[in-house]
């Protein structure tokens, strides 16, 4: 029987709706917290909100000013780095061309020492070769004149007889010298 009480009271009572004085209660204190926020909280909130959008939107302006000043910063970079790619290569260019004129002079330089070198050398050669000459011409002068006096027998130290001998003696010389050529 006590079953048949609950479910007799449960029928009575819907539990969808509400007593009339809990459902005028209810709403009112809605109404109040609904005003109170409405006046309050509402505006704090839409403020927060909008001071939010407007640095949202401030933000993504100066980033795009930044990014644009980047982009020119960028381009003006690149073209300085071009500009000093370009001025390398001009002086990687001269200093190529100034080598190979500094090459050129100091071969015809060398070139120039070196005929200097040979042209004294061989004036110091044919100086040389005089003076081997004379030295051997009067050797031999000597030599002959002695050997003429042991020839003769008489003492050719008369210097004009002597000088007349030796050229005459180095004048068959080279006569024969040069009949053997």
């Amino acid at each position: 029987m006590s079953q048949m009480l609950i479910l007799a009271a449960e029928a009575k009572e819907n539990p969808l709706v509400p007593p009339i004085p809990e459902l005028v209660i209810g709403l009112i204190a809605f109404v109040i917290v609904f005003g109170f926020l409405a006046k309050k909280l509402l505006p704090n909130i839409n403020k927060v909100l909008e001071e939010r959008r407007e640095a949202i939107e401030g933000g993504i302006e100066k980033a795009e000013a930044a990014q644009t000043e980047a982009q020119s910063v960028l381009e003006q970079y690149k073209a300085q780095l071009a500009e000093a790619r370009h001025e390398a290569a001009r002086l990687r260019q001269e200093a190529q061309e100034q080598g190979a004129t500094l090459i050129a002079e100091m071969r015809a330089e060398g070139q120039r020492q070196r005929e200097e070198i040979v042209a004294a050398g061989h004036a110091q050669i044919e100086a040389d070769r005089k003076a081997a000459a004379s030295a051997l011409r009067q050797d031999v002068g000597k030599l002959a004149t002695d050997l003429a006096g042991k020839l003769v027998g008489e003492s050719l130290e008369d210097h004009a007889r002597q000088s007349r001998v030796i050229d005459r003696f180095l004048e068959d010389l080279e006569e024969k010298a040069e009949a053997a050529r």
